[in-house]
């Protein structure tokens, strides 16, 4: 039986040089991925197809493309061939926080083209993470701003246990000015990060994204009751670790869905998965899906205490939900176009439209037998799983080994510190970690 571990180490081929005898001419085109399964969930597009790259960008997407003279051509027949991955949660404020692990390491090996930072910066270090983590990233490296000025830094202590460090107005402010790099403000809302202040942390959150006209990403946890969190919370707004399975669950006692879940769902509040190392259950999730209630998004919460298990990275965490009944399009949908849609960017990320940056990502879907964890120590063995083969960002190729050669392995840059401080910390909060 082989584990599920964190990243393909696929070799780099070369192009094929080959040449497709009939259909459609690419006039102009850098490269040429060929013959894939491409499954495109915004365009309902599900077929053997080609898609052609020139200059950075998406130039044709069609079956039987004959290819210019002097393309490179990739044969990726028998893989899928889907948009660019987003993941909207993960931490990757690295260096300044314990969360942060580096982006580029993780995400050019695993299919992910766009990565959101779930609240790593808050207003006072938010420039800090504008300057030395997304404008330098080949990564495109988005955030959420934290309505705790301080941000995620460290984590015994919670963040909104003093309400004085939430500032709506500083908080929108910089939202408002850098609408490029920002998506919206990170608030969590379990008693271990608000102490006794309850929701009022929300309601700072909710008063900063109105201020900035944006969404609030809302951290569910335990003792804080969920029905009070998501009666403040508006369409649009997105409530991550909906399958955490520990105290205020999206079950009631007797094992249905609250009703305020699906009163939420109704009025446009977004569900995301945010696996991390604390935060996914296989039996609430499961129950979920049998019950008809998918995940509107599928998001990693990768960080230092994750990333080497049981979460690993973003191929990992979208098999587990293969295995638990979603078919393959609704995964794709759920880490393409509706990660793009819930941050407000699915006119430009999260498809294989003519004209858009190539951000693409290909995967080989393995049949056999297959170890995945969850957060609560319980091991589930399924028969399918994605594994990274390439990834393509504005429109160069990444092969897993050669992201590693250039930038590591992410779980490399983690500093025997920030391990020691890990170990503590999940310990007191009872959270089964695998790393080293």
């Amino acid at each position: 039986m082989r584990t599920t571990r964190a990243r393909a180490t696929a070799t780099s081929p070369g192009g094929s040089g080959c040449s497709r005898s009939t259909g459609k001419e690419a006039s102009v085109a850098d490269t040429v991925l060929a013959g894939g399964r491409v499954i495109d969930p915004a365009r309902g597009i599900d077929g053997v197809m080609d898609v052609v790259i020139a200059d950075g960008s998406i130039a044709d997407v069609a079956a039987g493309i004959t290819p210019p003279i002097g393309a490179r051509i990739l044969d990726v027949s028998g893989k899928v061939v889907t948009p660019g991955w987003v993941d909207i949660h993960a931490h990757v404020y690295w260096g300044v926080t314990t969360w942060g692990i580096r982006a580029d390491a993780l995400c050019l090996a695993s299919g992910v083209t766009t990565i959101v930072d779930a609240g790593s910066p808050g207003w006072a270090n938010f420039r800090g993470f504008h300057e030395w983590i997304a404008r330098p990233a080949v990564t495109r490296v988005l955030t959420f701003v934290h309505i705790s000025g301080i941000g995620l830094t460290y984590g015994p202590v919670g963040e909104m246990e003093d309400i004085r460090y939430a500032d709506p107005e500083l908080t929108a402010e910089t939202i408002r000015a850098h609408p490029d790099v920002t998506t919206g403000v990170k608030v969590r809302q379990g008693r271990g990060q608000v102490g006794d202040n309850g929701v009022e942390p929300l309601r700072k959150a909710v008063e900063a994204a109105e201020a900035a006209s944006t969404r609030v990403m809302t951290h569910i946890g335990a003792g804080v009751p969920l029905p009070d969190v998501l009666g403040l919370m508006r369409a649009g707004d997105i409530v991550t670790h909906c399958f955490q399975g520990r105290g205020d669950t999206i079950f009631t006692d007797d094992g249905d869905l609250l009703p305020d879940v699906r009163d939420a769902r109704e009025r446009g509040i977004i569900f995301d998965v945010g696996h991390g190392g604390g935060s996914f259950h296989f039996p609430t999730g499961r129950r979920a899906i049998e019950n008809g209630f998918l995940p509107d998004v599928i998001s990693s919460d990768l960080h230092t205490l994750s990333v080497e298990g049981p979460a690993f990275d973003m191929p990992t965490t979208a098999s587990k939900f293969l295995n638990m009944g979603m078919d393959v399009t609704d995964v794709i949908a759920a880490v393409t176009t509706a990660p793009a849609r819930a941050i407000g960017r699915d006119d430009t990320l999260g498809s294989l439209r003519v004209g858009d940056v190539a951000d693409i990502a290909v995967f080989d879907l393995e049949e056999g037998e297959f170890e995945f964890q969850d957060t609560h120590d319980i091991t589930e063995v399924g028969t399918l799983r994605l594994t990274t083969y390439m990834t393509v960002r504005a429109g160069q190729v990444w092969y897993p080994a050669d992201v590693v050669e250039q930038f590591g392995r992410p779980e490399e840059s983690i500093p025997p510190t920030v391990r020691a401080a890990n170990g503590a910390m999940a310990a007191a909060a009872g959270i089964v970690t695998r790393g080293k």
